[in-house]
C-alpha cells in the first residue's frame, strides 16, 4: 500500500507510540485525522508539522456519541481515510484480585469492544476505497499472557481474536485487518513499577519512533501479523507450540514479578497514547 496522499485516521495519537505514528506517517506522504481525548495535547501534535498535515479531533471512543462524531468528520475528507489505526490502549499492572470492577471493565472497554465497534461502523467508508487497511496496534501480552498483566492480556488476546477472524471474513475484500505487536516500549505507558520490572527482568525496551517505522513499514507491506522484536517472536511462537515451558519458565520469575505488581493494582490512567476513563 502507497500512503502518499491517503488519508490515515489514528486513534491514541498523543502519546508515545501513537505521535511517533503520526510522524512517520506523515513523512511517508499520508495526512492523519489524529484522535484523542485531550484537546489541548492534539493541538500542540498539529502545530508541530504543516497546516493541514494533522487534522485533530477530540473524542473518546468508548462513546458512541463521539464515535459518530468521529465517522461523520471522517467522511467529510476528501479523500476520506482509508487506513483506521487502533494505537489506544487502558494499561492495569497489578494482581487480578487486587483489581476493581471499574478497572477491569475500562480495560475491556477500551481495549476490546470499543474497538470492535468504531470497527463496525468505519467499515463501510473504507469498503468504498479500491483498497483500505484496519490495523490494530497490539502486544506481545496478546499472544503470551503474563502475570501481573491478566487484564491487559486478556484483552490483547480478545482483540488479536477479534482481528484474526475480521481477516477471514474479509478475505478477498478491499478491507485487509492486520495486528501489529511491538514488544515493550519506552513510553509513559508504563507505570514506574512496570519499568522497574523491565529493569531486573532485563526486558528490552524500545523506542517509540523506531516501534513506528516498523509499523509504517508493516502497513505498508500489507503484513497480516507481526511480532516486533527479538526474542518476543520466538517466545510468542513457542508459547503457541508449547505452552507448558514457558509456563515453567515464568515460574522461577513469579516472585519479582508478585513484589512488584503486589500492594495496589499499578494502573494508570494513560493508555499507551491517551488517557481513557478508568
Amino acid at each position: 500500500m502507497d500512503l502518499e496522499g491517503r488519508t490515515v485516521l489514528v486513534t491514541g495519537a498523543t502519546g508515545g507510540i501513537g505521535a511517533a505514528l503520526v510522524d512517520a506517517l506523515l513523512a511517508r506522504g499520508a495526512r492523519v485525522l489524529a484522535v484523542a481525548r485531550d484537546a489541548g495535547r492534539l493541538t500542540a501534535l498539529a502545530r508541530r508539522h504543516p497546516a493541514g498535515a494533522v487534522t485533530p479531533f477530540a473524542a473518546d471512543i468508548t462513546r458512541a456519541g463521539d464515535r459518530h462524531a468521529l465517522l461523520q468528520r471522517a467522511r467529510s475528507f476528501e479523500p476520506a481515510p482509508s487506513v483506521l489505526v487502533l494505537a489506544h490502549a487502558q494499561a492495569a499492572f497489578g494482581l487480578l484480585q487486587e483489581q476493581g470492577d471499574e478497572l477491569l471493565e475500562a480495560v475491556v472497554r477500551s481495549n476490546l469492544v470499543a474497538p470492535m465497534q468504531l470497527v463496525r461502523e468505519a467499515l463501510p467508508m473504507l469498503g468504498r476505497h479500491d483498497a483500505a487497511a484496519v490495523v490494530a496496534v497490539g502486544s506481545t501480552f496478546g499472544s503470551l499472557a503474563f502475570p501481573g498483566f491478566a487484564a491487559y492480556s486478556a484483552s490483547k488476546f480478545g482483540l488479536r481474536g477479534l482481528f484474526e477472524a475480521l481477516a477471514r471474513e474479509h478475505a478477498g475484500g478491499p478491507v485487509r485487518f492486520q495486528y501489529l505487536s511491538p514488544r515493550a516500549t519506552r513510553t509513559p505507558f508504563n507505570s514506574a513499577a512496570v519499568d522497574a520490572l523491565n529493569r531486573e527482568l532485563g526486558t528490552r525496551v524500545d523506542r517509540p519512533e523506531r516501534v513506528a517505522q516498523v509499523l509504517v513499514r508493516a502497513i505498508e507491506r500489507g503484513s497480516r501479523r507481526r511480532q516486533l522484536g527479538w526474542p518476543e517472536a520466538l517466545f510468542a511462537r513457542i508459547n503457541a507450540l508449547f505452552p507448558a515451558l514457558v509456563d515453567r519458565s515464568l515460574v522461577r520469575q513469579l516472585p519479582l514479578i508478585r513484589r512488584h505488581a503486589g500492594g495496589p493494582s499499578h494502573a494508570t490512567p494513560e493508555s499507551r497514547h491517551e488517557p481513557v476513563p478508568s
